[in-house]
């Protein structure tokens, strides 16, 4: 910084001195010019009325000048002594949360971040020492988050690294025999491995807004149609959930990019099949006022409600152990949030332990309607 720079507190109290000055400056000019005109008018005044001071008229307004004077001096010495004081004090007290600002982002440095700045007494630096806060607590979650990050990204590698480095040394020393299924255990894990660190990297994209969305209108039939009959085509067993998509007739068109959609639903119908290992999948469109919303219904395993508040975390299971060997990354749901919020729409879900999920997402309207039945068609 450049020592030759005047401070904050130093540029108020000069502010502060050069206005007193002037304003001495200018009632003694005007006292001194004045006062004695008036003086000698008034003694006019007097001798008009009968009273002789015409002898003594210099002598008395060389006399009122002098103690004019005296008292003009000592009302400067002690009312600049005064407003010095009092501006040294205001200014102190406006930097003073300036100086605590730059103390505090030099901890901030440190790597200190829950330190705050306490509140004042005047409102507009008591309003920005707020926004200090506010700016604060937003960079201690972003902190904590990117810890978590680090913490849950290292525990999700750990597990097909392990796996991998497990069967790599039991090939090279022989205990265990080359088979196809060891080489299929080995491509899994490196397929998990890719696929979590794809959608990391997604995910950072749509967080950072580097991520765009191309929206434009669309009609959601065909693209559901599509994704349904995708699914429902590799549900070939007997047992198998039944896919359902309910789409009722007069559906207006939404204002999103379809690639995004499909990538949203296509991660719901994946995590509703992954606990659905009999029973059906619904996904149902229908419109609310200026959205529509699309609903993805199974009758899964559910969650439970102390659950709830929490699936849309990363890395968040509520059971590990079965999440993990389904293959999920734990990162599906988060996506989907930030590509709905990024829609301007908003996600939902509702669950019941043994009675299945609900996952519903809204999307704007496109502001046009698209006429013509639709049909609610089963693959199973």
């Amino acid at each position: 910084m450049d020592k030759t720079k005047v401070g904050l507190r130093s540029r108020l109290f000069f502010s502060h001195v050069i206005v007193m000055v002037v304003g001495l400056l200018t009632l003694l000019t005007i006292g001194k010019i004045s006062s004695p005109r008036f003086f000698a008018f008034y003694l006019r005044q007097i001798e008009v009325g009968g009273l002789g001071v015409r002898q003594v008229r210099t002598q008395l307004i060389r006399s009122f000048d002098d103690a004019w004077s005296k008292g003009a001096f000592w009302s400067v010495v002690i009312g600049a002594s005064t407003a010095g004081a009092l501006s040294y004090l205001i200014s102190k007290r406006i930097v003073q949360p300036l100086i605590q600002m730059e103390e505090i982002t030099k901890k901030f440095a440190s790597g200190h971040l829950e330190e705050r700045l306490p509140p004042n007494e005047i409102p507009e630096v008591d309003q920005l020492a707020t926004s200090f806060n506010r700016m604060a607590a937003t960079l201690e979650g972003v902190e904590q988050r990117r810890r978590e990050l680090v913490s849950d990204l290292t525990h999700e590698l750990r597990t097909p690294l392990t796996v991998l480095k497990g069967y790599l040394e039991g090939l090279a020393d022989g205990t265990i025999e080359p088979s196809g299924d060891i080489y299929q255990r080995l491509s899994r894990e490196t397929t998990r491995m890719q696929r979590l660190v794809n959608d990391l990297q997604e995910l950072s994209k749509m967080e950072a807004g580097y991520l765009p969305i191309d929206a434009k209108p669309i009609d959601l039939h065909p693209l559901l149609a599509s994704i349904v009959r995708r699914f429902a085509d590799q549900l070939l067993t007997e047992n198998s959930p039944k896919m359902l998509l309910d789409c009722p007739p007069e559906v207006p068109r939404v204002l999103a990019d379809p690639e995004r959609v499909d990538q949203i639903v296509v991660n719901l119908i994946s995590n509703a099949l992954r606990y659905t290992p009999k029973g059906s999948v619904v996904v149902k469109v229908y419109p609310e006022a200026d959205k529509v919303w699309i609903a993805v219904i199974d009758t899964g395993q559910g969650i439970a409600a102390e659950d709830l508040p929490h699936v849309f975390e990363r890395f968040w299971r509520a059971d590990r152990s079965r999440d993990r060997s389904s293959g999920g990354t734990g990162i599906g749901l988060a996506i989907c949030q930030r590509l709905v919020e990024l829609h301007g729409g908003t996600i939902e879900v509702e669950s019941q332990l043994g009675r299945g999920s609900t996952f519903r997402f809204s999307l704007p309207v496109a502001r046009e309607k698209v006429s013509g039945p639709r049909d609610v068609r089963i693959w199973s």
